[in-house]
């Protein structure tokens, strides 16, 4: 019922909490990829797990503040993209994605980060899009680039991981930056 499609085989809808069984199923394709690349808290390893990680975003959902929504490529849940954090009183929030393994390389989550971001500047006033991945994740500060954010900097050693402490890139792009860079149009077709 709410379904927006992107391409000819990918569809973008919300990642309710009655998906819990079909994120679990994703996630256990997905969970070792992604780990090194997601909160822990995301990474659910069972039911009531998925449940709750799909309830606090359907919770900041309810209250403005964030949102999820999956990729469904082929008919299968692949991926999917996120308001990380979303406050329009300061007009900023954070744009993040995942992806299962086999789905990498196909252009799926491009097409829907930029609906995220165009939806956020031009239908909610937001004015900085924000960007956090860790400085090791190569895929996400090409997909950074792609959609034309530009790297504000990188804050060092920010939390621990399993190797030592995590530099975190910062990417950002501000609303007069995205309409004059994205034509208004359709905003889930490929620059």
């Amino acid at each position: 019922m709410f379904t927006l499609p992107l391409t000819t085989d990918l569809e973008m809808r919300p990642l309710e909490p009655w998906r819990a069984e079909e994120f679990l199923t994703h996630l256990d394709r997905a969970r070792e990829h992604i780990s090194p690349w997601v909160s822990p808290s995301f990474v659910a390893t069972d039911l009531e797990s998925a449940r709750a990680v799909l309830q606090r975003y359907a919770d900041r959902w309810a209250r403005d503040a964030g949102g999820i929504w999956g990729l469904w490529w082929r008919g299968d849940l692949v991926g999917g993209v996120m308001f990380v954090s979303f406050d329009v009183a300061l007009g900023v929030c954070e744009v993040g994605c995942w992806l299962e393994p086999a789905a990498e390389g196909h252009g799926l989550v491009f097409p829907a980060a930029r609906r995220l971001i165009d939806w956020a500047v031009r239908e909610r006033g937001i004015h900085r899009v924000e960007w956090r991945t860790n400085a090791a994740n190569v895929r996400s500060i090409a997909l950074a680039r792609r959609l034309g954010l530009r790297h504000d900097g990188t804050l060092r050693e920010v939390y621990p991981g399993p190797s030592g402490r995590i530099d975190l890139e910062v990417w950002s792009v501000l609303a007069p930056e995205w309409r004059a860079a994205v034509p208004a149009g359709p905003p889930g077709a490929s620059a």
